[in-house]
């Protein structure tokens, strides 16, 4: 068995996607969204596929596809390869003793290694972690132009598609005040037909998020996330207790360690999931695990994904009894192209399950090398 698992080779490609308009956050405008592509072959033949994206370079964490690769080819792929595929645990264990954090490098191995060992098996990679709960997520759409009437039009047209029917709004880029304009614009032109959260990205003081979230709980939006920045979780404990809207905490939640602190603080309802932020598919489960101890919900967080790390995030949270707050893998529709031969699909206002082996998605090799950085 470990020979035919033995990891033979570990490759990592930076790829380049346009997106089909500007995504803004508080910190960061990005019209390109990047990703690592990493392959893992092994001795039986088979191959795998994973991905890590991040948003804007180094500024949404410290990660940036070019330091993905650098870590990946200097030294997570010495300490996998030789390895048994399937030992996950063991080689998310090596890898932490050969890079701390790097944790979006980390995840992208690890997915493949699942996609590797469910392709071998003809498993779907849920099945790997617990088996299927469900085959369908409700997904959000993010509205992040920064342009009211535009990001009406966009919502309406997801509504009139039957694809989306929750919107997250960005908010942070411009001054509170002009936030709270626009975002009563969105809410009072979607009225009931549509739920709205919104996502600060750490941009608010306490006082401006005190302020706000009346503001918001006024407009009828459901959750706020991340207002304040991620290191004060005390913050965000005197926030909750006087916010009528629920709080999301998502870069204030990296670790099983931040969330435990987050939810011993009572700093957050709800915590957003990533595999980019928690290091792979079996930390974030520990991550959700303690979440739901200390009595915080789930939300399925993403970084613009193209199919392939959506795919991988879907296999886990198809895994989970409980994803109350539904997920946001809307980042295949926001790219000019996906990245696979059958992008994942959508309907009803959900986002479909992919069937098949492993990650059940499969990479347009044309594509790959259409986008793939040339420098």
């Amino acid at each position: 068995m470990a020979r035919t698992f033995a990891i033979e080779s570990v490759t990592a490609t930076i790829v380049d996607v346009p997106t089909i308009r500007p995504h803004r956050l508080s910190s960061l405008s990005t019209s390109v969204q990047n990703y690592v592509i990493v392959r893992v072959r092994a001795a039986n033949g088979a191959e795998g596929i994973g991905e890590a994206a991040t948003l804007g370079g180094p500024r949404w964490s410290e990660e940036c596809v070019e330091g993905i690769k650098a870590v990946i080819d200097a030294h997570l792929s010495a300490a996998v390869i030789g390895e048994d595929a399937s030992r996950f645990e063991y080689i998310a264990a090596r890898m932490d003793m050969a890079a701390k954090r790097n944790n979006a490098a980390k995840a992208a191995i690890e997915s493949a290694l699942f996609d590797l060992v469910g392709k071998t098996h003809g498993l779907p990679v849920h099945a790997l972690l617990g088996g299927q709960v469900c085959d369908r997520i409700r997904v959000l759409w993010t509205l992040a132009s920064g342009d009211p009437a535009q990001e009406i039009e966009e919502a309406e047209a997801k509504l009139a598609a039957r694809k989306h029917n929750i919107f997250k709004v960005k908010l942070g880029a411009q001054s509170p005040q002009a936030d709270m304009a626009r975002l009563g614009q969105i809410a009072n032109a979607l009225g009931d037909r549509a739920d709205l959260i919104i996502d600060a990205n750490q941009a608010w003081s306490e006082a401006v998020a005190i302020r706000c979230a009346d503001q918001c709980a006024d407009l009828g939006i459901r959750l706020i996330e991340q207002p304040l920045p991620a290191w004060d979780v005390a913050g965000m404990a005197r926030l909750r207790a006087r916010s009528r809207v629920p709080l999301m905490a998502d870069e204030a939640v990296l670790s099983v360690h931040d969330a435990a602190t987050v939810g011993a603080a009572g700093a957050a309802d709800v915590v957003s999931l990533k595999l980019v932020k928690h290091g792979g598919l079996l930390a974030t489960g520990r991550v959700a695990a303690v979440c739901e101890a200390a009595g915080m919900a789930l939300y399925g967080g993403c970084l613009l994904e193209s199919s392939v790390g959506a795919a991988a995030h879907l296999q886990l949270f198809a895994s989970l009894r409980n994803l109350p707050w539904h997920c946001e893998h809307f980042g295949p529709q926001i790219l000019v192209d996906d990245l696979v031969t059958e992008p994942l699909a959508f309907e009803d206002f959900n986002i479909l399950l992919p069937s098949g082996p492993g990650l059940g998605v499969t990479l347009d090799e044309d594509k790959i090398r259409h986008f793939a950085r040339k420098t």
